[in-house]
């Protein structure tokens, strides 16, 4: 009689844990404690017992009640509260789980290499705000008010004096007002400009450099340039150098690398020109001079300026600028 009482108990705990609302509960209730309960029935059998087992076998019984009636008490207010009631199991033959670990964006990526490469040319890094004075992002750079140079360059205004920065050049700006040549730095950061497809977004990422000094010529630039392209995406690489117009410098010059994704042959990405523009660049133009107090006739300099998004999109093959930021777990696990 002991152990068909001790069984019954261990059955009773085992459906309690299983419960999950208030209906499963009061049938729990029911099955065991109701007038025609499991455990009730048994304590009426207790009668039956040997004189000399009654006492023992009548205490345990009452334990046992008592102790069903305390948990069922508990799960009752447990469901109550809201919560579901759950079963924690550990199995210690299982192998362990590893925790999903985090790596840092694409975009991140290709920026600190961009920057560890021109680092090792001898470039210091700056940064610089990304709201800015009309004046640092336009003017200074040889912008004039109203001119249509601006078009190109179209950014988000916060006042009529303060815009979202089109580019990082305004910190070359600040930069030469505080400082005498020799000059040689990179500025990275976020910019601004009001456009949208796949091979642009509002708001991306530029990394832009600036070296003045006495005797800086075009083929200096040049071979700068020639050896990021080389250190970032292999000495193999095809590069060409194309007159363009930058109000800033003068002369000035594209820079384009080989289509990646389509090997040359035209895609999509490369507007089907099998090339894809990765930087601008350019002789410093003296006006530029001008407003921070240096003498063109004694210093000379270049400037570039490229878009990380559009290094990333090279280097790992990547045909839609979008997916940088759309957040997809299965496109950034691949970096």
């Amino acid at each position: 009689m002991k152990e068909q009482l001790q069984d019954l108990e261990k059955r009773a705990l085992k459906d309690l844990e299983a419960v999950s609302d208030a209906s499963e509960l009061e049938k729990f209730r029911v099955k065991y404690l109701g007038k025609k309960g499991l455990l009730t029935s048994s304590m009426r059998k207790l009668g039956k017992a040997p004189p000399s087992e009654r006492p023992g076998l009548g205490k345990l019984a009452n334990l046992i009640k008592n102790n069903l009636s305390n948990r069922l008490v508990e799960a009752h207010e447990y469901i109550a509260s809201g919560k579901i009631k759950q079963v924690s199991f550990l199995d210690v033959t299982l192998p362990g789980r590893e925790p999903l670990r985090g790596h840092l964006h694409p975009i991140t990526l290709v920026n600190k290499e961009v920057c560890q490469i021109f680092s090792r040319m001898g470039f210091s890094v700056v940064k610089g705000p990304n709201v800015e004075l009309d004046y640092y992002n336009f003017e200074a750079l040889n912008f004039p008010k109203d001119h249509p140079a601006r078009d190109m360059q179209d950014t988000l205004y916060v006042s009529e004096n303060v815009v979202l920065r089109t580019h990082t050049s305004p910190i070359q700006v600040r930069v030469m007002e505080t400082q005498k040549p020799p000059v040689s730095i990179i500025a990275p950061g976020k910019v601004y400009r009001r456009d949208s497809d796949v091979s642009h977004t509002p708001m991306f990422h530029q990394v832009e450099g600036l070296l003045v000094d006495k005797g800086v010529n075009f083929g200096e630039l040049k071979g700068t340039l020639t050896s990021f392209v080389h250190q970032m995406f292999g000495s193999g690489s095809k590069l060409r150098f194309r007159p363009s117009f930058f109000p800033f410098t003068e002369p000035s010059a594209e820079v384009d690398i080989q289509c990646v994704i389509c090997g040359g042959k035209g895609c999509r990405t490369c507007s089907h020109s099998g090339w894809l523009e990765i930087l601008g660049s350019g002789m410093v133009d003296p006006e530029v001079y001008r407003f921070v107090d240096y003498d063109p006739e004694v210093y000379s300099g270049f400037a570039f300026g490229m878009g990380i998004e559009r290094i990333a999109m090279l280097k790992y093959g990547i045909n839609d600028i979008q997916l940088f930021f759309k957040n997809d777990m299965r496109f950034l696990r691949q970096f």
